[in-house]
């Protein structure tokens, strides 16, 4: 039986930014136009967690009795290193996704979006069917998309529009970034497992494209998140603080560019989740101290725009 340590260990907890981060940049995003709500913000951000927590024990449960993680580098599996069974697994996943959907329906009665019933249903049926079921989308390379997609786009603009009942250039442009840094995490995961996934049949994005073009693929990814900043800098010269970051984006990228394998990819796992946080972060701090317009002048000057 597992302990409470393995058990949060396989809640895989360093991927959880990834599930703040989009919420904080939408609330930003609704804070800019005067519209946030703070209760609907955290009933956002226990819908992200909950399905976040979920859809990684879903993984480990599909993963381990698929055989996927028995010879695996990387944190403990449970259903692959045998400490849980499948059943406890299984069920670990589907409580997580019942509070993910609860949350979900205090946000949809605050919000009065009825609509995005459908949208949070199939955020769980996504959550689930990335390693699950007959024909996971996770094992013919369209995790990416999904990845893209539920924790950009859907996270971010949907933490927006449930507050604001509307969307700006400032949620868009943060929503795309959120997803590319999403993507940037699981290509890096995925590089990291080419070999085993080879040998257990799973067509990640990453065995599809190869060692060399995946690597590319995550720069790319995490540079193009970045920079995208440059479209809100205009209106608001604050955003230009993200470029902070341009040092620890640089630095995973030529990691991964270099060649990096293994345990020497781990890091950089945990440093795009922490990438995409401090991004979210930065943002808010921009969008708060856009009043300031004497400070503002000052740093247009200094960036030239």
């Amino acid at each position: 039986m597992a302990t409470v340590a393995q058990w949060i260990q396989g809640a895989r907890l360093r991927t959880l930014p990834l599930a703040v981060a989009p919420i904080i940049a939408g609330s930003a995003a609704a804070y800019e136009v005067g519209e946030l709500h703070h209760w609907r913000a955290l009933l956002a951000f226990l819908v992200a967690f909950f399905l976040q927590v979920g859809v990684n024990y879903a993984n480990d449960y599909s993963d381990g009795i698929r055989g996927t993680d028995e010879v695996r580098v990387g944190p403990l599996r449970l259903v692959g290193s045998g400490v849980a069974s499948p059943r406890s697994v299984k069920m670990a996943a589907f409580i997580c996704f019942g509070l993910a959907m609860l949350a979900g329906l205090g946000l949809v009665y605050l919000s009065q979006q009825w609509w995005f019933l459908a949208i949070g249903a199939s955020a769980v049926l996504a959550a689930w069917g990335y390693t699950g079921g007959k024909h996971p989308y996770g094992y013919m390379g369209l995790g990416d998309v999904f990845v893209f997609i539920y924790f950009g786009l859907v996270a971010t603009l949907g933490t927006m529009f449930t507050q604001t009942a509307h969307l700006t250039l400032t949620s868009i442009v943060l929503a795309i970034s959120m997803g590319l840094f999403s993507c940037g995490l699981l290509m890096a995961n995925n590089v990291r497992d080419i070999p085993t996934d080879i040998d257990a049949g799973k067509r990640t994005l990453a065995v599809r494209l190869g060692d060399t073009i995946s690597r590319r693929t995550y720069a790319a990814e995490m540079m193009l998140g970045l920079g995208l900043i440059v479209v809100l800098v205009p209106n608001n010269p604050w955003f230009a603080l993200v470029f902070i970051l341009i040092g620890p984006v640089l630095h995973s990228s030529l990691t991964v560019l270099s060649g990096a394998r293994g345990l020497a990819l781990i890091p950089i796992l945990k440093q795009a989740g922490f990438v995409a946080l401090a991004y979210s972060l930065l943002a808010a701090l921009a969008v708060a101290l856009a009043p300031l317009d004497v400070f503002t002048e000052q740093i247009s000057v200094f960036t030239g725009y």
